[in-house]
């Protein structure tokens, strides 16, 4: 089917350019998808079979039943209403819940995998909860496959637009065409967000006494967050609204704002990643004592994509670099954000700088290999050309257990498959986000090392 009868399609369903209260059936310069009647859109449910039987499933969750419900609808072929819709969708997904073993390994850094094994294992879960659905409702064999499971809830964890009745979401035609965009400049920062912990109303009495307010910091970065999107349902006209932040010219991608996400969580819920992504963070290990001696949050513990240590960080790591007997004393100026001492502000440094160095020199390959590896795969056409003399000795194992893992022979002379190129792309994405990573660990090297000198 060609775009044009596809956006014909999704002009009769309600997209449309206008501006005015009442929108019309036509695609123009500007989106808003006009038609959800009694607040549902076109509901799939409003298919007898299919309502009687998910009623009787209710234990379900709402993400699940619309998986379902795709499944069912693919089913139908043709003759489903939303026809049109389903043969534009991508016939496969990249998030974190379709790697396989040797891809997920190939993170590097624990937390990456267990966030892989975590999606892969919360996938298989709910395909198992929902089989007997799936089977009442008669689904062909091969809509019954955990395969064809990964692709359907791919398909709603990265394609459908929030609304506020329903955790689903909705899948909406044309509306989720437009790629990623992260916050710019003129939006909130989780820089902006750790200032908010330290200033009123989060008093610093409250912080010494183990409070921090998470109630009213939710409150006010929930405000803040709504601004960091481009899209949404509005109650007053019934309709799904987009808005471009900037003037498009013809040809240019028009870039919409889903929200603030690390590179790890764009993976887990939509299969790609920024190279340049202001959100993204690196959680390094630390000691028990030093969350015990500060009233920071975890999640507010990490090192920015620039490589400096956050703000709760710094604070954090200040106050356990502080004799136990006078952070009481000096609570006010680290939960300010002040430098305690020179010798205390050098000992932090240092060991931030430490605690990097050690986790970067732990991981099997080193930047200069990810990058001579990645380099290498827009070349990649058959077999021997993956296995070509010059490549490190690191990232020639790696290769070597590609292939293992895919059970490939090294001296095949087939052309690689389409199951062995996506691969290819799952394992080109790992490797993408572990070279994120050590770069943020290596700047944040640079960053303490300056700052160590500026204070000799």
């Amino acid at each position: 089917m060609s775009l044009e009868s596809f956006l014909k399609w999704a002009a009769d369903l309600g997209v449309s350019d206008s501006t005015g209260a009442v929108p019309y059936n036509c695609l123009g310069h500007s989106l808003s998808l006009s038609y959800f009647p009694h607040a549902g859109g076109e509901s799939l449910l409003k298919d007898h079979k299919l309502s009687v039987a998910v009623n009787k499933h209710l234990p379900l969750s709402s993400i699940q039943i619309l998986t379902v419900c795709l499944l069912y609808e693919m089913g139908k072929g043709k003759s489903s209403w939303w026809h049109p819709y389903l043969m534009h969708l991508p016939r496969g997904y990249d998030i974190l819940a379709t790697f396989g073993e040797f891809e997920k390994q190939a993170f590097q850094v624990a937390d990456a995998i267990w966030a892989a094994e975590k999606a892969i294992l919360k996938a298989k879960l709910e395909w198992k909860e929902a089989n007997q659905l799936m089977e009442e409702l008669k689904l062909k064999p091969q809509l019954l496959t955990f395969r064809a499971w990964l692709w359907a809830a791919s398909t709603i964890s990265s394609r459908t637009l929030h609304i506020p009745w329903d955790e689903a979401g909705c899948l909406c035609p044309v509306g989720d065409l437009f790629n990623y965009a992260a916050p710019g400049e003129e939006t909130v920062c989780s820089e902006e967000v750790d200032s908010w912990m330290s200033a009123p109303p989060f008093q610093v009495s409250s912080l010494l006494n183990g409070d921090c307010a998470q109630t009213s910091c939710t409150e006010q970065f929930d405000t803040h967050d709504q601004r960091l999107t481009d899209g949404g349902y509005q109650e007053d006209i019934a309709a799904y609204c987009f808005y471009a932040r900037q003037n498009y010219t013809k040809g240019e991608q028009v870039l919409l704002c889903y929200g603030t996400y690390t590179n790890l969580e764009l993976l887990e819920h939509y299969g790609f990643l920024l190279n340049e992504n202001s959100n993204d963070k690196v959680f390094i290990p630390l000691e028990p004592e030093i969350y015990s001696s500060s009233s920071w949050p975890k999640e507010l513990l990490y090192i920015h994509q620039n490589g400096r240590p956050s703000f709760s960080l710094l604070s954090a790591l200040r106050l356990w670099a502080t004799p136990s007997n006078k952070r009481r004393s000096v609570g006010h100026l680290a939960y300010s954000g002040s430098q305690l001492s020179t010798e205390n502000e050098i000992h932090v440094m240092k060991w931030i700088s430490k605690k990097c160095n050690a986790i970067v020199k732990n991981l099997p390959t080193s930047i200069e290999e990810d990058s001579l590896l990645l380099s290498s795969f827009d070349e990649i056409q058959d077999i021997h050309s993956i296995l070509e003399p010059g490549k490190a000795l690191s990232a020639s194992r790696e290769i070597r257990a590609f292939l293992e893992a895919n059970n490939v022979e090294s001296d095949s002379n087939l052309l690689l498959s389409r199951k062995i190129r996506r691969s290819i792309d799952r394992w080109k994405l790992a490797i993408q986000w572990r070279l994120r990573y050590k770069k943020i660990l290596l700047d944040c090297i640079c960053y303490c090392t300056e700052i160590i000198d500026s204070l000799f």
